[in-house]
Formats: structure tokens, sequence, C-alpha cells
């Protein structure tokens, strides 16, 4: 029997690169998945139809996790086509990276908005609607390890997942909700080759620390998003999944 028949899951930010690789893998075994997008309706459209075809159940619902209204109306929108939640993955994030000279209230904010705000609105909205067994899997960066130059402000957001995540594991224990982590290295997406960083020095310096030798790929990361979301995972709760190669 498939390891999450009969569960709902949403997974923000999920048109592209590690969410749609989650989406997927939560679909395959079985969830019904919302599919949550911010403008980027073709790509989750395309998510959707893949899930489908290979005989999974999913639907595209756009939302920016940043706006309480929004954030609400994604939760909503699963309620209303699938009758509960079960999982939610709050993988919804932006990067940009500067010295500190090039730090602005504009950019600051854009990222706090989305990678710490937008976590917690989703979440609130959440749960109302999990029960016990519930699964909330939060997308961290092994930034908050290696604290990379130039990522002043990527890596504080990517700090604070990591204490929500602690906090709203001790808060959400009494109704049975689990919250974990998973904290990737590099991964190779649409992201990181638009920012220039695959086939790049950067990238070559990555690998040369890298244990295993590679960057990651998506469905290395889905992979732990299934474990963490099924009854597999049952005793880990506040725990940082580190998925990194060994860097």
């Amino acid at each position: 029997m498939s390891k999450l028949a009969n569960k709902v899951a949403i997974v923000t930010g999920a048109s592209k690169g590690i969410g749609a690789a989650i989406a997927k893998a939560l679909a395959a075994e079985g969830a019904s998945v919302v599919v949550n997008y911010a403008s980027s309706k073709g790509g989750a459209d395309t998510v959707v139809g893949a899930i489908t075809k290979a005989g999974g159940k999913a639907i595209a619902v756009r939302g920016d996790v940043s706006k309480t209204a929004e954030a609400q109306g994604i939760i909503a929108a699963a309620i209303e086509a699938y009758g509960r939640l079960d999982i939610l993955v709050n993988n919804s994030g932006v990067y940009e990276f500067g010295a500190i000279e090039e730090v602005t209230e504009e950019k600051f904010h854009k990222l706090f908005n989305v990678n710490v705000l937008g976590l917690l609105l989703t979440t609130q909205a959440a749960v109302k609607h999990l029960q016990a067994g519930g699964s909330i899997i939060n997308i961290g960066s092994a930034v908050t390890r290696l604290k990379p130059t130039g990522s002043s402000v990527y890596t504080a957001t990517k700090g604070a997942v990591d204490a929500i995540t602690g906090v709203l594991a001790k808060e959400l224990a009494a109704k049975k909700i689990r919250v974990n982590s998973i904290n990737p290295g590099m991964v190779e997406t649409e992201g990181t080759h638009t920012a220039g960083f695959i086939g790049s020095d950067f990238e070559k310096g990555i690998v040369a620390q890298t244990p295993l030798g590679r960057v990651g790929q998506p469905r290395d990361i889905a992979a732990i998003a299934v474990f963490l979301a099924s009854d597999d995972s049952g005793w880990l709760t506040g725990e940082l999944q580190w998925a990194s190669g060994g860097l």
C-alpha cells in the first residue's frame, strides 16, 4: 500500500524545482496534492499534468504566501477540493546574494516576507485543519551551517526557519502534529541555473568540498519529504534533516 494513501498535501512554491519534485513524489505515494504557485501558472499546470498522467491527484492553486488572505486561500482550496489536510510543505522561497553594502530595506523585506512570514502565515492557516498525525515540513538550507559570504540576509531567513521549526515542534506537539525541516545544500534546479551557479567555479568549489562528489538533484530532497510526511518518521519532530551530500 502507498505510504500516503488517502492523505492530502499542500506544497507551496511547487511550480518548479524542489517544490515540483516534492509534489510529484508525494502524489506517487498516494497523496492528493495542492500545487501552489505565486506567478508561474504554466509551471504549476505542467506539474499537475505530470501527476495526473501518472495516475495521481492534484490541483494547481495560486496564492502569495506572504499575504494573509492568500495564504488562507491556499489552505481553503485544499479543504474545498479534498475535505481535509494532512501534510504541509513550506517550500516557497526566494534568494538573493550580495555584500553587506548591497543590503537595502526592499531586499530585506522581500526575502523575509516570503521565506519567514510566508511560512508562518501558511502554517497558521493550516493548523486549524491538521489533525493528529499531521506533518509540517519546512524547507531550510545548508547555508545556516556554511554561512557563505554575501548571503547575510538569505542566511538570516533560513536561520529563522531553523528556529521556527524547533519552536513549532514543541508548540504543536500536544496536537500530535510533527514539524521538521529539510536543509538542502546546492541543488540543480531552474533557479540555480538562472542564477549562474550551475557550471560555475562556485559549483566546482562546492562539489570539491562535498564528500559524495556532486550537487543535489530535486529527487534527492523529494525522497526525504516523503519520509517526513509518512508514518515512517513518526518519532521525529523538531529535526533539521541536512541534505547536502556530507558538505
